[in-house]
């Protein structure tokens, strides 16, 4: 269903005396919020079976309980890629979203490793910053061999080959900034609420994500071979409560988006990291150092709005060294200007003690932005 003219009209007059959030994808279906839950694997795809668990199993008794509770607003709509044990192939989980004029689509997976890592890490699309987050992309992609000529499906992908990855990032590009969004309020939950390990919000190339036109994760609910973890994955008291931290973080996204405001609404989601500061994990650096980039501006997004503010500090929560930009029919909100990566990293600080728990930073590279996952990994190697 496609927004009436109308509703853009009264939108437009609601965002005139609103002030919007980061988050500026508007609901695209008059009055229905349509979330796509995609249950990872199925059929004879089984997933990963750490310690005797099966993913798909795992993953579809949790997509079923988010779905059982969002179907509780009647104002949104949930769709499933499947509610039973069957083999959806990546293409047919996207096109599900997609011919739904979806606002959300989340996929909910279970990790594995050769170790004893464990935690919850929650992806947007993009490039990997390291050649663990390839593996996992790779793992969740290679279900395309179980399908028959994948060759002709999916132009020649290949989830072993990094060079297949590099395209992947264009078609999600626009939903970038909702994606880290609506990842880092369904990880925040995890880890203030269930207190799992924090294993942060990341990028990496997952093919389901890079075909869907909205906004997109995928949830790596934990490691089913860690055998403490996978047992909690596989009680249904693991599964009720990593499906509410997912449900909450839906609702949580739903009501920044509904409400345009420069804050989140729910007080008990605190302490909201940037997706720069999951990559900067990844990046092996001394902290005390001056990391000074040549050829790169630094800057702390703030907000994105249709509509047109001043950009002065009486706006902005007594922030100064503010800017402005118009993107398309967007103006986007920054603070801070800086060279030196620590130096943002403190400013993008300052603005969540503001009141900008969403806020996170940009790169600029002569007056363009850039990848900022790309910039930190080229000052690594």
């Amino acid at each position: 269903m496609r927004t009436h003219l109308h509703y853009i009209f009264v939108l437009h007059i609601f965002i005139v005396i609103s002030f919007t959030s980061t988050v500026h994808a508007f609901q695209k279906n008059k009055g229905k919020f349509v979330v796509v839950l995609d249950a990872g694997h199925g059929g004879n795809d089984p997933g990963n079976t750490g310690n005797g668990y099966q993913e798909k199993d795992i993953a579809l008794n949790i997509v079923l309980t988010v779905g059982k509770a969002l179907e509780k607003h009647p104002n949104i709509k949930v769709i499933y890629t499947r509610k039973t044990d069957v083999f959806v192939p990546l293409r047919g989980r996207a096109k599900i979203a997609n011919d739904a004029d979806a606002d959300l689509f989340v996929s909910v997976h279970c990790n594995a490793h050769n170790s004893s890592a464990h935690g919850t890490e929650t992806f947007v699309l993009g490039l990997h910053a390291n050649q663990r987050n390839f593996e996992v992309a790779k793992k969740e992609n290679e279900v395309i061999f179980l399908e028959e000529d994948y060759k002709s499906h999916y132009d020649g992908f290949d989830p072993n080959a990094p060079e297949s990855f590099i395209g992947l990032t264009l078609m999600q590009e626009d939903y970038l900034d909702q994606s880290t969004q609506l990842a880092r309020l369904v990880q925040d939950n995890f880890t203030n609420n269930l207190k799992r390990t924090d294993r942060g919000v990341k990028q990496a190339g997952f093919w389901v994500l890079h075909n869907t036109y909205m906004p997109s994760i995928l949830v790596e609910t934990g490691f089913l071979t860690y055998k403490p973890e996978g047992a909690y994955l596989n009680s249904t008291k693991g599964q009720n409560e990593m499906a509410l931290s997912i449900y909450k973080g839906i609702m949580d996204y739903k009501m920044i988006l509904n409400r345009n405001v420069g804050e989140n609404v729910y007080k008990d989601v605190t302490d909201i990291e940037s997706i720069t500061q999951a990559v900067d994990q990844e990046v092996k650096s001394d902290d005390s150092a001056t990391q000074i980039y040549a050829n790169i501006v630094f800057k702390v997004q703030l907000a994105a709005s249709s509509n047109k503010i001043e950009p002065k500090p009486y706006n902005f929560k007594g922030l100064q060294e503010l800017s402005r930009e118009k993107e398309g029919n967007l103006f986007k909100y920054f603070y801070g200007y800086t060279s030196d990566y620590n130096e943002i990293k403190r400013l993008a600080e300052v603005a969540k003690t503001k009141g900008y728990p969403s806020s996170f930073i940009v790169a600029y590279q002569n007056g363009k932005r850039v990848d900022l996952s790309s910039v930190l990994k080229s000052a690594a190697n």
